[in-house]
């Protein structure tokens, strides 16, 4: 007899980018001359990308961390930066002098998680802090968590807690892209018999040299995949 498996409904899996080191050296500017630092491990190029692919032209993009890299590439691409007046997750009032009066609402929302104001390893607390920056995203706008490194935030288990965050207030997984902070190995390391793929391992397990972007759409995504 034929049997039948029981039909399980899932969230549709997010897609999957990439973000590699740049193979070359060159670095962006700052008017003043200034080297552009990277964002928490990532390349400015690889940012501005990121604001590219997430907004249109014209759109405000507000960085809760207010990193100059972002702020930089926004206007680069003829976005308006914009950033809170407050870190506090309660209350965040825009501060963008050079954004018109009408313009209430951001195409992107960039935020760093865990947060010194959030406990990212407590679902209805994030939440509660992702539902106040969705409520700054336009129709269509996006909201880009950079995962970094923390107390009790193991990789897996933290970007789940942020994916259910998100969903518990009503925004769409759209994607998940890695990005390498140090150029791939040419051979696997734990295949090299030289002291130089020792480094690369801890306690026989690969050292985490990446961070993990996580996307979330506001309402059906506008935008192209990274």
């Amino acid at each position: 007899m034929p049997q039948t498996q029981p039909i399980v409904n899932r969230p549709p899996r997010a897609p999957i980018g990439l973000l590699l080191v740049p193979p070359h050296a060159h670095r962006p500017r700052q008017h003043s001359g200034a080297v552009l630092p990277d964002w928490y491990g990532i390349h400015p190029e690889h940012v501005a990308h990121l604001i590219a692919r997430y907004t249109r032209d014209g759109d405000t993009v507000l960085d809760l961390d207010a990193h100059p890299t972002i702020a930089a590439a926004a206007c680069h691409l003829h976005r308006r930066a914009a950033v809170p007046h407050t870190h506090s997750e309660a209350s965040y009032e825009l501060d963008a002098p050079n954004i018109p009066s009408d313009v209430t609402s951001a195409g992107l929302v960039v935020a760093t998680l865990p947060r010194l104001d959030v406990d990212s390893r407590d679902i209805p607390t994030l939440s509660r802090a992702i539902d106040v920056w969705r409520a700054y995203l336009r129709p269509g706008g996006f909201l880009l968590t950079l995962l970094t490194a923390g107390p009790s935030t193991g990789a897996i288990g933290h970007r789940s807690s942020v994916i259910a965050a998100a969903r518990a207030v009503g925004l769409i997984y759209h994607q998940h892209i890695p990005a390498l902070l140090a150029p791939l190995p040419p051979t696997e390391p734990r295949t090299g018999l030289g002291a130089a793929s020792r480094p690369l391992l801890l306690d026989g397990r690969h050292v985490r040299a990446h961070r993990d972007l996580l996307a979330f759409a506001s309402t059906t995504p506008e935008a192209t995949d990274a």
